[in-house]
């Protein structure tokens, strides 16, 4: 790409209702390769920033609720202000950055993701706090949707967009450990709001290097479909609300249910007004290709799966194993550095077997090592119980999440690598969600009339746990058998 600072010509052509798009202004020219290592550490820098605040607060929640005099319920919405804006707006960030240039987009994100993490580690109460939590959600949804599309449309395909979607893929996983054993260090040796404050430097010092090392994509102007806008974010919101009200209070909740009923009309009339839109957030026609189609449902299941067990082992490692928040931190640094070098092999892999048979051998090492986990004991230490099973989940998503993103991305245009992003990160989002809401309702099934010690207890639950998880991953496992057509020619030329 060239130099950020480059601003494409505007258009002056008026937008038509005979196309979807109206001519984009000229696209930016691509980056020598030599440049391109600096614009995927600078990208996927910003994407790591919002992984470790999936989890940096976590560890802290306990200093939060002494500090600010939260209430056990209230204390649950430091992660759900997060939650609920973040998920929510996933779809239409990525729409927007294809409406006003990604990395515009992106700067804005980081801009006021480093804003709202300043006013949430000054807050002098519990409401400052939450509010800021909120404001980082936003934040978070314009950054993350922008930098897996800037990843589509900066790396020419072929092995170069290939060898950086397998950086990007390692992220997630990566930032949630980070998130963990840094929370942990800034809590103990500092204070909890520096699991804050720690964003600000990051963000500033991204800000300034986006307009160095990362070109402008082209704008595309025409009519921004405010009805679909509307009711596709008030939709998954009400859903991201209810499944958060099914994991507190269950699925008989009457918050709960009232936001699924409210879910399913607007996200219908969502669909509705996509199916006519000119300039739909969500193109419908995203959903012809089956590949695509069945990567959208395999990321929406695999997440559900997986990332609910994390929240149970941490849960075991800090109650049963009693580990310090720092020590439960580096206890999944086994599977993060397994994902990490898994995925650097994927594209080798690729050239060699092709997509389908690479993604179905991850998704059954991953179902493998969460049905593992569900034979827990509560005599069991790290290394008889947790480890094995900790490699052999970060060998799965290390073979899935890359094959995934690169066949949901594949052959998108570049006028609508935002939105497929959006949709991409917006159901894998709402996948760990939902997972987590499963899972927890199943945990709850289990242990309600258990009987024995505290450790037994929870030791039961958690096996129920994963075994449901592992469950809903070999459901993801069934759909990527029987609809993926696994062309191997498209593998090969994925990863050459």
């Amino acid at each position: 790409m060239p130099r950020a600072g480059g601003r494409p010509d505007r258009e002056t052509a008026l937008p038509t209702q005979s196309a979807p798009f109206t001519r984009p202004s000229a696209p930016a020219v691509p980056a020598p390769p030599a440049r391109l290592g600096t614009t995927l550490l600078v990208i996927v820098t910003a994407y790591l920033m919002v992984g470790v605040d999936s989890t940096v607060v976590n560890v802290a929640l306990p200093d939060i609720q002494h500090g600010l005099g939260f209430s056990r319920t209230g204390l649950s919405w430091v992660l759900n202000a997060y939650t609920l804006t973040f998920g929510g707006l996933l779809l239409l960030g990525g729409r927007v950055g294809d409406l006003l240039g990604r990395r515009r987009t992106l700067t804005a994100g980081v801009l006021l993701f480093a804003l709202s993490s300043l006013l949430g580690g000054l807050a002098a109460d519990g409401g400052l706090l939450l509010a800021a939590r909120a404001l980082q959600g936003v934040g978070g949804a314009l950054i993350a949707p922008s930098t897996l599309a800037l990843i589509t449309t900066s790396f020419p395909d072929g092995p170069r967009r290939h060898r950086a979607l397998s950086v990007y893929s390692s992220m997630a996983g990566i930032g949630g450990s980070i998130g963990l054993v840094l929370g942990g260090m800034l809590t103990s040796w500092a204070s909890w709001r520096w699991a804050l404050l720690v964003n600000v430097p990051i963000g500033l010092a991204l800000a300034l290097a986006l307009p160095r090392f990362v070109a402008e994509t082209a704008r595309h102007t025409g009519r921004f479909d405010l009805p679909g806008a509307l009711t596709g974010t008030a939709g998954t919101t009400s859903l991201v609300y209810a499944f958060i009200r099914v994991s507190e209070g269950g699925w008989s909740d009457s918050q709960a249910l009232l936001g699924f009923a409210a879910a399913a009309v607007l996200l219908a009339f969502f669909l509705l007004v996509e199916s006519r839109a000119d300039q739909p957030v969500l193109p419908l026609r995203l959903f012809a290709d089956r590949n695509r189609a069945g990567g959208y449902v395999a990321i929406l299941l695999l997440p559900a799966g997986m990332f609910g067990a994390f929240y149970f082992l941490t849960l075991f490692g800090q109650q049963v194993l009693r580990y310090s928040p720092l020590r439960a931190g580096f206890a999944f640094l086994p599977l993060t550095l397994v994902m990490f070098t898994t995925v650097r092999l994927v594209p080798r892999l690729l050239a060699r077997f092709g997509t389908k048979p690479v993604l179905l051998t991850g998704l059954s090492l991953a179902a493998a090592g969460t049905g593992w986990l569900a034979r827990l004991q509560p005599g069991d230490g790290y290394a008889t119980g947790l480890l094995g099973p900790l490699v052999l989940v970060g060998l799965g998503l290390g073979m899935s999440f890359m094959p995934l993103n690169a066949t949901i991305l594949s052959a998108v245009t570049p006028e609508e690598a935002g939105a497929a992003s959006g949709l991409l990160q917006t159901l894998q989002w709402l996948g760990g969600t939902v997972g987590l809401s499963v899972l927890v309702t199943v945990y709850g099934t289990a242990t309600r009339h258990a009987t024995g010690s505290p450790d037994t207890v929870l030791t039961r639950g958690a096996a129920h746990a994963f075994a449901a998880g592992a469950l809903l991953t070999l459901v993801g496992l069934l759909v990527t058998a029987t609809v993926l057509t696994g062309r191997r020619a498209a593998g090969r030329r994925a990863a050459l």
